[in-house]
């Protein structure tokens, strides 16, 4: 079982990158100069005989080319890699999330061909960022092979030109890109300096941090600071105190650490590490795993250290955690009831407080600075009890369960400050040259991995007779259960010169007279809403509650309001199938292929394909009233390349009215789509389908289980985008926005065939 291969991972890596290049890459970031990823993984599977195995192995990202090998190259010359591959543009990357295997937490990261889901493989990290740094890197070989075919250069002809050295032998050690390489960054000491006691944290940080701007919508919150207990500042949300429901309070600290460490600690349910900061709900264990981002927990307080007359209880929630494509996590605290665990011998079962915990990097400028993040716990008081206690006896609310659960913040901040080990920088070893130290030829790479894909190389079973691991496998059936130090790694920034784009304020043909789109013509299964109060319809909000890229954005980051859309929302459908749903625009009854669709110089439409049970679609229709200029940046998103797409197709979501916790779960920035979810695309006549799998990300489907659960009270603002990433295309401009106002699940009609 590969509950018994390990109890703890380890992993490390480095980057190596090359400065800015003067040839410069094309709008689909693509770029001339090698870049390369390296660290500790491993590698998930089944062997041939049916044996699950886990490897530890190095993965080698050279740019489209990967390598696997059983020691790290860099320290072991002449050594050969095991598997190699190419990795498609097809190449599709999952965040698995957490797998507990043998006492012991992994983090997996799964990659399938998108065109043949068969071809597929995992890998696992110690941490979630370091599985986030991991997809970086696909991300970028991705972007390599698209630039490489979008040049139309053979790749035999592409590394005669780069490199026709042989380094067979002990010949100097020159790979092939090397011209381009100005450094190599490598972080931690090897897998041999992994071996650690359980008792003990220490974690290596990257130099690379997320920005953390401000959300990507406005929020009708009013956050105003009422107290500070110990760094921590506690707020109420002033906006909403007057609903008659409780009031939203959170606690905000800054803590001396990574993001990617500090939700470490929080997820942790050690109870020697909790014992040091959390004093309410220190006691806690893990009862069940759901999947990769939820599990259910049992834990027992005593209350009596609040108030005297005040009994044991014990408490069961489950957790559910996001990490967002910014870097912030998210843990969701939802009280529930677990019948496989009554209430323990002495007490009392209690129904926790539902909270929501929030990390994320606090950008810096200087890689030399140490690491820190922002730290928010926001969970819901009754209104009653919190007046009383804001406003007449303050110091009473210090012996409540609520200031036990914020005062958390507080403790969690303390117990980094004091633990060296979180909050240590890395070891870098920085080597300035010109070439690299591994071993390959590009004869001998092309030859290798040419005929090869990335699947093939990953996802292929490993056998004990082709494959001796007896020096690194841990095997089920052995003993001795080996804990692994965490250790990340840094993958810096790769800088890309950006190229002039054509003007994109004119995106619609301005000498074409516009077309008057009059949307009772069409027809969707969704209802128009009619007005603010109406339910289970839809409407077109502007553009005016959602903040995008300004002209400046590139120099200082500024965002602005949006304005109007430039396409129309004509129709809505909302579809029940068995089955998920593509290739809408081409059925027989489909508004696109009416008489009146014909007409229109240009449709989006956007499926949305929700999993459920059953599955549903939610299929928007957008009009231009005029022809794309072809000049355009929307004209080069409608032709150009599915990676190129996937690269710049944005979505902004913004919960206008519901239940608290599903906004903090839904969230306040945008999401690239195609690299989040699995999206495919169907250009034909005057339209483009985009089918989005919502299905396709595990993290994907939490949410929507959530949002699900409470449709019929949420009022939900999707704002849809191209993303500007030159100069030139800036400022943004928002595409398509919608309005689904207290969706009822049961008035999805049925598709006919």
């Amino acid at each position: 079982m590969a509950s018994e291969i390990f109890s703890k991972v380890k992993s490390e890596g480095g980057s190596s990158e090359s400065g800015s290049s003067e040839s410069g890459a094309d709008e689909r970031g693509g770029n001339n100069d090698a870049f390369e990823y390296f660290g500790w993984v491993y590698h998930l599977g089944v062997n041939s005989i049916g044996h699950e195995y886990c490897h530890l192995r190095f993965l080698y990202i050279r740019g489209k080319y990967m390598e696997m090998y059983k020691r790290d190259p860099h320290e072991n010359p002449g050594t050969k890699p095991i598997r190699r591959g190419v990795i498609n543009h097809t190449l599709m990357v999952e965040e698995v999330g957490r797998r507990r295997v043998n006492h012991g937490d992994v983090f997996v990261l799964r990659f399938y061909n998108r065109l043949d889901e068969s071809k597929r493989g995992e890998i696992a990290c110690a941490s979630s960022g370091e599985v986030r740094k991991w997809m970086e890197a696909f991300d970028r070989a991705k972007q390599q092979a698209d630039y490489d075919l979008s040049r139309g250069q053979s790749t035999r002809d592409k590394l005669k030109l780069e490199s026709e050295i042989n380094l067979s032998g002990h010949r100097p050690r020159v790979r092939r890109y090397a011209h381009g390489l100005k450094q190599l960054i490598r972080i931690g000491q090897g897998p041999e300096k992994l071996l650690r006691q359980a008792s003990k944290l220490s974690n290596s940080e990257s130099e690379v941090y997320y920005e953390a701007d401000g959300a990507d919508v406005i929020e009708a919150h009013q956050w105003k600071c009422v107290r500070t207990l110990d760094g921590v500042r506690i707020f109420e949300d002033m906006a909403n105190k007057k609903t008659g429901k409780g009031v939203l309070v959170k606690a905000v600290a800054v803590v001396e650490a990574s993001a990617d460490t500090v939700f470490d600690v929080l997820l942790s349910l050690d109870r020697r590490r909790r014992y040091e900061w959390d004093t309410l709900t220190g006691d806690v264990e893990l009862i069940e795993s759901l999947d990769g981002h939820c599990d259910v927990v049992y834990g027992t307080l005593d209350l009596r250290k609040l108030s005297w007359w005040q009994s044991k209880r014990d408490f069961v929630f489950s957790r559910r955690w996001f990490h967002g494509q910014d870097g912030t996590y998210t843990i969701l605290h939802f009280p529930t009831e677990y019948k496989k665990r009554p209430p323990k011998s002495g007490y009392r079962r209690i129904k926790m407080i539902a909270c929501s915990w929030e990390i994320s990097n606090i950008s810096t400028s200087s890689s030399l600075n140490p690491a820190r993040c922002l730290v928010t716990l926001i969970l819901e008081i009754r209104s009653k009890g919190w007046f009383k206690w804001k406003n007449n006896e303050f110091s009473k609310f210090e012996r409540t369960l609520p200031f036990g659960m914020l005062s958390q913040v507080a403790g969690l901040k303390e117990y980094i400050g004091a633990n060296p080990a979180l909050t240590m920088e890395s070891s870098a070893v920085v080597v300035h040259s010109k070439t690299s130290g591994v071993s390959m030829s590009s004869t001998e790479l092309e030859d290798a991995m040419g005929s090869d894909e990335f699947y093939d190389a990953i996802g292929a079973a490993d056998s004990s007779s082709s494959d001796d691991d007896s020096d690194d496998e841990v095997s089920s059936k052995q003993d001795s259960k080996v804990k692994l130090k965490n250790v990340s790694w840094a993958i810096a920034s790769l800088a890309l010169k950006r190229t002039s784009a054509p003007d994109t304020s004119k995106e619609l043909n301005p000498d074409v007279p516009p077309l008057t789109l009059d949307t009772s013509q069409f027809h969707g299964t969704m209802r128009h809403g009619k007005g603010e109060g109406d339910s289970d319809c839809w409407s077109s909000p502007s553009g005016s509650g959602f903040m995008i890229r300004g002209k400046t954005y590139l120099k200082d980051s500024t965002k602005v309001t949006g304005g109007e859309p430039l396409l129309k929302l004509i129709a809505v459908d909302w579809f029940k199938v068995d089955e998920c749903i593509t290739n809408v625009a081409l059925h027989p009854k489909c508004l696109v292929q009416s008489e009146a669709g014909k007409k229109i110089p240009f449709i989006l439409v956007i499926n949305l394909m929700v999993p459920a049970k059953p599955n549903y679609s939610l299929v928007l229709y957008y009009a231009a009233d005029r022809p794309v200029n072809k000049d355009s940046l929307l004209c080069k998103f409608i032709n150009g390349t599915d990676s190129f797409r996937d690269s710049r197709f944005k979505l902004i979501p913004s919960i206008i009215e519901g239940y608290w916790m599903v906004k903090r779960a839904v969230g306040t920035k945008a999401c690239l789509l195609g690299k989040a979810v699995t999206c495919k695309y169907l250009r034909q006549d005057n339209f483009l389908e985009i089918d989005v799998d919502i299905g396709s990300s595990s993290v994907a489907r939490g949410v929507i289980g959530l949002v699900l659960g409470y449709v019929t009270s949420l009022v939900v603002d999707l704002a849809i985008l191209i993303e500007a990433k030159e100069e030139a295309e800036l400022p943004e401009y928002i595409l398509g926005t919608v309005r689904l106002n207290r969706v009822k699940v049961d008035s999805a009609v049925s598709l006919e065939g």
